[in-house]
């Protein structure tokens, strides 16, 4: 299951929950590296608020998943920031890294989706740990709302693993700009039912908005229909479960070198066959992102609102 490792990393932290960062991402829609744009009073990124949050809400550690040609700069522009705050550790995602017995095809150049960037950090994660986007902003409460969950005891006699998601009215989630991409969730008693990635998600007319789920049809979306922001967590129980399922993807679709595999698709097919259950963490938080060039100044003035909130000080790192 190691494939190899892909771990650039110190000491690992058994205590506190990890924070898992995927920012193996290019931003081609953005049109360049999304986690350097500064976005707060100070020069903040975006993920540098999540860092934040993180490390209020008692995460111990942040593990970033990169691509190894811009680690050195993603250290010196991104990592140093959080120096003697917080445990830093890196992790690679490489088009390379698939399981035995299969081959990357002729003409794929990027990696294979969000659950191949979580499968990069393995061999480094020995703890429970959130999954966030590193350009999108979750807010204070998502944060806690999820350390919370870390922190209630095990149900005695489980015989499935409990994951959970921080879900957002999708409606909160879409941009003027243009279309976005979101795990779109059916929620039954505080459960995940069902989520699938849907892609190219737009407002229409209404209390309705449109994506093309993975069957590459259009369809309506309810607006008030719970959004999946990749804010995830996880125990390392979900690695395995991942190596298998992403073996069966490769299986299916390792051929079309612009397939993807998303996180949504696995918990789904885990919930689907009674191997996990994932709760639903709603959340007051207001999400935000930078998907587009233009939705950069919006972002940015939301988190001078946050600021003269007392949310965050001005300078964050003080």
């Amino acid at each position: 299951m190691r494939w190899g490792s892909s771990v650039e990393s110190g000491e690992m932290s058994a205590v506190a929950p990890t924070l898992l960062v995927l920012a193996a991402g290019m931003g081609s829609r953005y049109g360049g590296l999304k986690q350097f744009e500064p976005m707060g009073p100070s020069g903040e990124t975006i993920l540098d608020y999540s860092v934040f949050d993180a490390l209020r809400a008692g995460f111990g550690r942040v593990v970033f998943v990169i691509r190894k040609e811009f680690a050195e700069a993603f250290r010196d522009v991104v990592g140093q920031r959080y120096c003697g705050r917080i445990k830093v550790d890196y992790v690679f995602q490489n088009l390379l890294d698939v399981p035995d017995g299969f081959r990357v095809p002729q003409g794929r150049v990027r990696p294979w989706g969000t659950l191949h960037a979580v499968l990069a950090a393995r061999d480094a994660v020995h703890e429970p740990f959130a999954v966030v986007n590193a350009d999108d902003f979750y807010g204070e409460d998502a944060f806690r709302r999820i350390a919370a969950h870390f922190n209630q005891p095990a149900e005695p006699g489980a015989d499935v693993d409990h994951y959970c998601m921080v879900g957002y009215p999708i409606r909160q989630t879409l941009s003027a700009s243009g279309g976005v991409n979101r795990g779109v969730c059916v929620e039954r008693d505080g459960l995940l039912a069902t989520v699938e990635e849907h892609t190219g998600i737009v407002a229409g007319g209404g209390e309705v908005c449109s994506g093309v789920n993975l069957a590459g049809d259009r369809v309506e979306i309810p607006d008030s229909a719970v959004a999946s922001m990749n804010f995830w967590g996880f125990t390392p129980a979900i690695f395995p479960q991942m190596a298998r399922y992403f073996s069966a993807f490769l299986r299916e679709h390792g051929g079309d070198p612009a397939a993807e595999c998303y996180i949504p698709s696995v918990v789904d097919h885990l919930i689907r066959s009674g191997e996990a259950d994932c709760r639903i963490l709603r959340t007051d938080s207001v999400w935000f992102g930078i998907t587009y060039p233009q939705d950069k100044p919006e972002s940015a003035q939301r988190i001078r609102q946050l600021v003269a909130a007392g949310v965050y000080r001005e300078k964050l790192w003080e």
